[in-house]
Order: structure tokens, then C-alpha cells, then sequence
């Protein structure tokens, strides 16, 4: 990987410049940029219309064509990366070879990180005009959903890689709350990449719970994974780096089990064993009658010595 390109500033102005594009602790919301090679199919640009209004306003739409190859040139596509302040791109792109092609490409320091190809199945394509019914408004934020184990390997893969660039295009902007009402519409991904975006419908269900249904509302798109460019693992380990803001303080002695539960600790010094205050139970007392016992047993022992003794001094007064 080549080293990245330091600007040293000369004028103030061109310091905050360089200040607003750097890191941040709080970055800017990702920018999607649609671009066409040369040769684009009218089936591609349905779909880039689509995905366009999905995106919007976060996106950016170019409808000059473009000689790029992403997997072998992508200098073009840093340069319009660059340019638009755009983290996200879509290349639209039609061959013999790779028929319907789409290229999804996702940038760091507006340097190609990965890339992910697309194909899209022509026959079974729908647009957003073939369903005629309301659409969502524009700007806001989708529920998203991934069903099936391909996308939750723990290798990574194409599908994982899936997931993670369409996660980037349609999370929008970071929020801590969302309000019920402006979860208008879902967009599901199956196993096989298959795109589907419906419509949340609320109805009275006599609870206080709404009854929930789902109407597509399109685009409908089947995708074929195609090539894939994984993203090399010093950029990646620099992109996932926080900064020393947003570091959550750790507690000593406090973990979090599997489950969930806050677990603590807590740590005593050297504890003496003997002086410690076991519980007093009756089966370990003696009773009375046995105390009594032993007395009136000790007491005919010292009578019995006591007449020895005398006895004895008896007999060296005779002699």
C-alpha cells in the first residue's frame, strides 16, 4: 500500500480546511456517488434511479458516462471520491462478460478500501414505478434486515461483505432515538442477495400493541456475487481506530457475562480462620445429666484417695 500524501498548510484557512476533512470524533454522514461506465443497459439505469431515490438526499447522481475500471484503475474513482466528499460509491458498468453489473466500492482517506460486484438478474428486476402504491418520504431512516448464515460467517466473505457495504449505504446518520412514526419502510436482504423493500403498515389490533403489516412498495433486484477486493488489513485496522474521545472508560473489577448480567468483584484481605463465628447448634451442646454424670463420678474418686491417704498415715504412726 502506498503511504498517504501529507499536506502541510500554509495559510490558516487552508489548516481548517484540511482540519474539517481529516478524522473526526464525530464523522459526517456517509455520501453515496452513482456513476455509468460507457456502456450502462437501461435495466442498470432503472436501477441506479431506484437506489437514488432510496439513498436521497445522501446521494449524488452523475449522468455523464465514465471510462473507469475500478479493479484495475481506481485512481479515477479516489479522484470523484475526493472531489464529492463521498465515502460511498455505485459504478454501473455492462458487458458481455459481466452483463447488469454493479460495483459497490467503499473508500477510506478517499483511497478504494474494498469493492464488492453485483450482477442483476434482468428477468426478475421490478422498479419503483411498477408498484403502484405510496412510497416512503424522502430522508428517512429504513429498517434494515439480513436473513440467512451467509452473512453471519465468522469468515469473512463475499456476503459478509455484502451486509457491511449495504449496512454503510442505508444506515443513514447516527441517532439515539427514533421515533415510531418515521419508520415507514424495511429493506430485506435474503441468503442470495435478493433486495425487497416494503412498506410498514399500522393497524388497530384491540391492544395496545399495533397490528404490523408489510406492502412492497419496490425495487425488487436479484443480485449474483461477482468479484470482490477485501480491504488490506493495515487501512482497515486504521479505519476501525477510534478516537481517544469516544473511549469508554473501564471500572476495575466489573465485567459483563455471556448472558448480558453486570458481574462485580470484590477483594478482602487475609481472613484468620479460627476467630471466625460459626453458627452455635444444640446437637453440639452437652446436656444437663451429663454434666451431672461427671460430677458425682469425680467426686467418689477424691473420697477414694482421701481414705488411701488416711490409711497410709495410719500405719507410720503404729510403727
Amino acid at each position: 500500500m502506498l503511504p498517504l500524501r501529507q499536506i502541510k498548510p500554509k495559510t490558516a484557512r487552508t489548516k481548517r480546511f484540511l482540519d474539517n476533512k481529516g478524522p473526526q470524533i464525530n464523522e459526517n454522514v456517509r455520501t453515496t456517488l452513482f456513476l455509468k461506465y460507457t456502456t450502462c443497459s437501461d435495466i442498470l439505469s432503472l436501477v441506479l434511479t431506484d437506489l437514488h431515490a432510496l439513498k436521497r438526499p445522501l446521494a449524488i447522481k452523475f449522468t455523464k458516462k465514465n471510462d473507469i475500471h475500478p479493479f484495475e484503475d481506481p485512481s479515477s474513482l479516489e479522484f470523484f471520491s475526493e472531489k464529492n466528499d463521498a465515502s460511498l460509491m455505485v459504478y454501473a458498468s455492462h458487458s458481455k462478460k459481466r452483463p447488469h453489473c454493479l460495483t459497490l466500492a467503499r473508500f477510506f482517506d478517499f483511497k478504494v478500501m474494498d469493492m464488492l460486484e453485483l450482477l442483476v438478474d434482468s428477468e426478475t428486476m421490478r422498479t419503483l414505478a411498477q408498484f403502484k402504491n405510496a412510497k416512503a418520504a424522502v430522508g428517512l431512516k429504513p429498517l434494515l434486515s439480513f436473513s440467512g448464515s451467509a452473512f453471519e460467517s465468522p469468515t469473512a466473505n463475499a456476503y459478509t461483505l455484502a451486509k457491511s457495504l449495504f449496512l454503510d449505504m442505508f444506515k443513514g446518520s447516527e441517532v439515539k432515538e427514533v421515533d415510531v412514526e418515521g419508520l415507514q419502510y424495511m429493506i430485506h436482504f435474503s441468503s442470495v442477495i435478493h433486495l425487497r423493500t416494503y412498506l410498514l403498515r399500522t393497524k388497530k389490533s384491540g391492544s395496545n400493541l399495533p397490528k404490523v403489516e408489510l406492502e412492497e412498495m419496490g425495487p425488487r433486484i436479484d443480485f449474483r456475487v461477482g468479484r470482490m477486493k477485501e480491504a488490506d488489513a493495515d487501512m482497515w485496522k486504521e479505519s476501525m481506530r477510534k478516537p481517544k474521545g469516544q473511549e469508554a472508560k473501564t471500572k476495575k473489577n466489573v465485567e459483563t457475562d455471556v448472558i448480558g448480567d453486570k458481574v462485580g468483584r470484590i477483594h478482602l484481605g487475609k481472613q484468620d480462620l479460627g476467630q471466625l463465628q460459626t453458627r452455635k447448634m444444640k446437637g453440639l451442646k452437652r446436656s444437663r445429666d451429663v454434666v451431672g454424670a461427671e460430677d458425682v463420678v469425680g467426686g467418689a474418686e477424691e473420697e477414694e484417695d482421701n481414705l488411701v491417704e488416711e490409711a497410709a498415715k495410719r500405719v507410720r504412726v503404729e510403727a
